[in-house]
């Protein structure tokens, strides 16, 4: 059983090639994936596991964003314009 500290997720592209390739053994990152593979199975393909429960999968890296955080400012906007609309937040750990 590999540790807590063992089971990273290691997002690797360069600039020559379309697309990235994803490691991990993160089971909410897994699930994900596997999601994602089932609705687009040409983008998102699985390319190894292992005996360890890692996954390895390959994606075109125009998936990939790295965004700034919400300022208190949107972050509030945000939570008015939800409750106007009378929504309610997801129940964490489900699915939608």
């Amino acid at each position: 059983m590999l540790s807590s500290y063992e089971r990273e997720t290691i997002i690797n592209y360069n600039m020559a090639e379309q697309n990235a390739t994803i490691y991990t053994h993160d089971k909410k990152l897994i699930k994900r994936l596997e999601k994602l593979s089932a609705k687009f199975p040409e983008e998102f393909v699985l390319t190894s596991t292992s005996q360890w429960g890692d996954v390895t999968y390959t994606f075109p890296k125009k998936y990939i964003s790295i965004r700034e955080p919400y300022s208190e400012a949107r972050r509030q906007a945000a939570r008015e314009r939800a409750l106007a609309g009378n929504m309610k937040p997801p129940k964490r750990g489900s699915n939608p």
